[in-house]
């Protein structure tokens, strides 16, 4: 079954931890300039370290010649990727001590739909 959260974002780039929501197997993000990731979640300056690099490294300023101003926002998503598995064990995503699932916002602030499919558990 498919199940889908709705995600608001509040800045250009964030990364929001959608850990406790997700309970699953597959991840996907229906979106060309936002992805999903895993990654430390228990210092929510590792997210923040994160968002500024990529914008350090991928700058919203170009020079790009794609016409909407946002291919910052496509290449990030390509770097970060748009699909994440986890296994489930016992009910619970058999992640590692530190690591959380993240949706990751390239082009927001916006409302944004991450599909979920539990697979087994």
């Amino acid at each position: 079954m498919l199940e889908t959260l709705h995600i608001q974002t509040s800045r250009r780039t964030q990364l929001v931890d959608v850990t406790d929501a997700a309970g699953i197997c597959y991840l996907y993000v229906p979106h060309t300039t936002a992805g999903v990731g895993i990654n430390e979640h228990c210092d929510p300056d590792v997210a923040s370290d994160v968002e500024s690099a990529l914008d350090r490294l991928i700058p919203a300023g170009g020079p790009y010649r794609h016409a909407e101003g946002n291919s910052d926002s496509h290449i990030k998503a390509i770097l970060v990727g748009g699909t994440q598995f986890v296994f489930v064990e016992g009910g619970q995503l058999a992640l590692g001590r530190w690591q959380g699932v993240f949706f990751c916002e390239f082009d927001g602030p916006r409302q944004r739909r991450l599909n979920v499919r539990v697979v087994a558990q």
